[in-house]
């Protein structure tokens, strides 16, 4: 983000920018600062914009080699294309060559590193991966904003909001635009207010679930599912998170087991970094065999919805019962 910053401050850009990673919010303000930078003025006679796979290559050549009109350069923004997972030769040969007068600015959510894309637009600019951000990062963020808007928040307050909103930085931006109308003409921001009027994210509700399965709480356990029920959740997405859950827990235990640290384990399991110790503390309190078995059942439930011999909210709660039982 820094060499981004540096760019914009200067005015001296790169012709081919890449934009990836998790953090959908981040992507989005990078990108809108880089259009703007790039083309100042609102200049959309020297702009286009491509979304979505199914983008023909050779359409993105001919408007770079179209010269901009009373302009520098002329801005090519193409997004979620999977020109970086799926091969595209021509045109990651066309990068490399392409006219001073035309900049490419891709925006996607996952890349491979080892493909002619990715090297072409590292070789020609600059790729930066926009990932989950760390806690310390997050705060600072939130506090920023409160500042911004004359609030105030406690540390412990703001470290309350990311564990119910979640950590997706677009999530906690709503969130707070939530709590900022709710609490007009009130300065401080407390966490009876989060509660009051901010949604718990379903990972959260998902990982206390877990938790209260763990703890042989089945009421606590049925009430969170009944809960997601209200919320018009179907039944078979909660057996997946369930399921997700179970392996993430299965994972760090296995990582942890082989000496990896808590930033390792992060890293390899794909885990913000904010939520691992959360991870390796609930997983102490399953077994190896634990999980694997809870796996399988897991595996047997949706097998049995899928083929019609349970309904799925009824499975569903099956699963709970029977694996947060005393």
């Amino acid at each position: 983000m820094k060499s981004l910053n540096e760019d914009i401050k200067s005015g001296q850009f790169k012709q081919a920018y890449l934009l990836y990673g998790e953090e959908a919010y981040l992507k989005k303000q990078y990108k809108n600062k880089l259009t703007t930078a790039m083309l100042p003025g609102q200049d959309q006679m020297n702009y286009s914009y491509f979304e979505g796979k199914g983008i023909n290559p050779a359409e993105l050549i001919d408007v770079a080699e179209t010269m901009p009109f009373f302009a520098d350069r002329r801005l090519i923004v193409v997004e979620n294309s999977g020109f970086f997972k799926t091969p595209a030769p021509e045109l990651a040969d066309y990068i490399r060559n392409m006219p001073e007068s035309a900049s490419f600015l891709f925006i996607e959510q996952e890349v491979d590193k080892r493909g002619k894309m990715y090297k072409a637009v590292k070789d020609k600019g600059r790729a930066v991966e926009l990932g989950r951000q760390d806690e310390k990062t997050l705060l600072i963020w939130i506090a920023g904003i409160m500042k911004r808007e004359g609030r105030q928040i406690k540390e412990s307050t703001a470290r309350y909001l990311v564990a119910k909103a979640g950590t997706d930085m677009e999530n906690l931006e709503k969130e707070m635009e939530k709590l900022f109308s709710y609490t007009m003409g009130r300065t401080k921001i407390t966490p009876e207010a989060i509660d009051e009027i901010c949604t718990t994210h379903i990972s959260n509700q998902i990982f206390a679930m877990v938790e209260a399965v763990a703890g042989r709480e089945q009421k606590k356990a049925l009430d969170y599912y009944y809960d997601l029920l209200a919320l018009k959740e179907p039944p078979m997405r909660i057996l997946y998170l369930l399921t997700r859950q179970f392996r993430l827990l299965m994972e760090v235990r296995s990582l942890q087991k082989q000496g990896y640290g808590k930033a390792e384990i992060a890293k390899e399991a794909g885990l913000h970094p904010f939520v691992t110790g959360k991870y390796l503390q609930q997983c102490r309190n399953f077994s190896e065999a634990e999980l694997r078995r809870i796996l399988e059942e897991a595996a047997d439930t949706e097998e049995q919805v899928k083929t019609g011999r349970l309904g799925d909210v009824m499975s569903v709660e099956l699963f709970i019962v029977k694996n947060s039982v005393l």
